[in-house]
């Protein structure tokens, strides 16, 4: 086993932990506070050449590995979550699918733009009815000569506001068992019958876009059918797999943010005549925040290395989401009791990232669902 990172990985969490801090963490109150998208903050990603990390060079990408991305996902996150989860789901699931499963003609066409930074992507799988139970999707396109009719409704996908082409899950037909044949079309967000609307109030990562999607009569080309169209389900969980990777990532970002606060706090906080870091039931708090982060990240590094060897990857990605969302949680209330009254108060920011961090605990599949695909990796 080999833990050391190379160089050019070495060299990709430095250079965006510089960008972060420079660019994205300054605004990152701001963007809380209003719920912005920071739109030039992604137009400035992209021209660095962040949203095309994993992504070969031919399509627009910077020939990178799926570790060096993790990486670059827990910067971007502890700088910012909303910035984070925005930057992970345009690459995850905005981009990702396109490689894994478009034709070379999709990809020159919907990939290189995404990965040059000229274009945002997003994912549209989500349902009112269909959540956990993604087999529920009630959305439908019917194939009327060479194109696809689209009908249906999608609920809080990211970026969609913002995207320039959003991949849509819909049931396309029945298989010989009587069961719905899900497929992935990617459905330019102009397309006429197509309605994004971003109203929704969100707890915590409130300066990523978040939108339900309308879709009424919306007709596009054969030729946007992605991949296999009897193999849609298992594309999207191959796409669901790597996107834990990096939600994983983003959980740590988060929780090291947390607890680089509550160390420096806790080394300038006096009570009783010393600072509280030498209390022992503080030093305990910390021993334990410090010990589950690095538990969490070398569980990431591991799920992204064998995603980059070409192994299977299931089970050790949801190791990963499950125990690294449940650990950022955990992390971020720990970080709030160490401030005490000042953790509850926004200057601090510690409040800020537990609101975010509980949205990795369900977005990308539940902890509930981590703990199915799990078991079912097991055998059970």
């Amino acid at each position: 086993m080999n833990f050391e990172l190379t160089k050019e990985q070495k060299m990709t969490k430095e250079m965006v932990r510089a960008f972060a801090e420079k660019e994205i963490a300054p605004k990152a109150i701001e963007v809380d506070e209003t719920a912005r998208f920071p739109i030039e903050t992604f137009e400035k990603m992209g021209e660095l050449g962040l949203l095309g990390i994993p992504f070969p060079e031919k399509y627009g990408g910077s020939g990178g590995d799926t570790i060096s991305y993790a990486l670059a996902v827990e910067e971007v996150g502890r700088a910012c979550g909303s910035t984070g989860l925005s930057y992970a789901a345009a690459v995850s699931l905005g981009a990702s699918p396109i490689y894994y499963f478009g034709t070379e003609e999709q990809k020159e066409k919907f990939l290189t733009p995404l990965a040059s930074g000229k274009a945002l992507g997003s994912f549209g799988l989500t349902e009112p009815n269909a959540g956990s139970d993604a087999g529920g999707t009630r959305t439908n396109a019917v194939l009327e000569g060479d194109h696809y009719i689209i009908n249906g409704e999608k609920c809080w996908i990211t970026n969609a506001g913002y995207a320039k082409q959003v991949i849509v899950t819909a049931v396309t037909g029945k298989n010989k068992d009587g069961k719905n044949i899900i497929s992935a079309l990617i459905v330019p967000t102009d397309t006429p019958g197509f309605t994004i609307r971003s109203n929704y109030e969100k707890m915590g990562v409130r300066g990523s876009n978040t939108s339900e999607l309308v879709l009424e009569n919306v007709k596009v080309q054969k030729e946007n059918l992605l991949g296999d169209p009897n193999k849609g389900f298992s594309q999207f969980l191959y796409t669901l797999d790597g996107g834990r990777i990096s939600i994983a990532a983003l959980a740590i970002g988060i929780a090291q943010a947390a607890f680089d606060k509550a160390l420096a706090f806790s080394k300038e906080r006096v009570q009783f005549g010393q600072t509280i870091s030498k209390f022992q039931a503080i030093q305990f708090k910390l021993a334990d925040m410090a010990m589950e982060i690095e538990l969490a990240r070398n569980m990431v590094l591991k799920a992204a290395w064998l995603k980059d060897q070409g192994k299977p990857f299931t089970k050790e990605a949801a190791y990963a989401k499950l125990f690294a969302s449940e650990m950022a949680t955990r992390t971020c209330n720990q970080a709030i009791q160490i401030h005490g009254g000042s953790g509850y108060m926004k200057e601090y920011e510690v409040e800020r990232y537990l609101r975010d961090a509980k949205l990795m605990e369900i977005g990308e599949g539940t902890s509930e669902i981590q703990r199915l695909v799990i078991a079912r990796q097991l055998g059970c």
